[in-house]
């Protein structure tokens, strides 16, 4: 059975959404390896909310109540983080949500990226439309293609911007498996399925 690694352009591209979205779509478990920021909620609890199912939220490994990167969370409470913490659940399908882009780092030695490859997981790249986002996205891919990480394909997400889909999908070779667009409310009562 399937899982994937969530992972984006910004932090703020639409990663929970879609996650939630996958999650129904594939009746899968959801997980956040590592939370960083809870004063507005987290993520996992917003997925919950959107599915109104809590038993497909696997909690996370390290919730940090500063709202940073998380190596910097992790050194002002005082917790030293590595790869070697994480046990990747063994539920089936899963999806899995990382923190911030492709290289936040969780310490000083390792990134989200690194993460992804220590658990082997197919990745879903989110990319936001925004001014320079066409750079991030591919500086992105390149990254993960370097790494030889596995890349399921992309998700875009905001109004469409065509020649900007266009331009990444030729220069990278990656496949798009859906574009979403910008929702100013967050629900999962749309029909959509995303092409897996």
């Amino acid at each position: 059975m399937s899982a994937y690694f969530i992972t984006a352009n910004d932090t703020n591209a639409g990663k929970t959404l879609i996650s939630a979205l996958l999650t129904k779509q594939l009746n899968a478990h959801y997980w956040k390896p590592i939370q960083a920021g809870i004063e507005d909620g987290t993520d996992s609890e917003t997925v919950e909310k959107l599915l109104g199912n809590s038993s497909k939220i696997i909690s996370p490994r390290y919730t940090l109540k500063t709202p940073a990167s998380p190596h910097y969370a992790a050194e002002i409470e005082g917790i030293e983080m590595k790869l070697t913490d994480f046990d990747l659940p063994h539920q089936r399908p899963l999806i899995v949500e990382g923190a911030g882009g492709l290289l936040v780092p969780i310490n000083n030695k390792d990134t989200i990226a690194d993460m992804i490859a220590y658990f082997d997981l197919e990745v879903i790249f989110v990319s936001k439309h925004y001014l320079g986002s066409i750079n991030h996205t591919l500086l992105s891919i390149l990254e993960m293609q370097r790494r030889n990480l596995k890349i399921k394909g992309i998700i875009f997400n905001g109004n469409p911007y065509p020649s900007a889909e266009k331009f990444i999908l030729e220069n990278t070779g990656i496949k798009m498996i859906g574009r979403l667009e910008e929702l100013t409310i967050p629900t999962l009562n749309i029909d959509y399925n995303f092409d897996l």
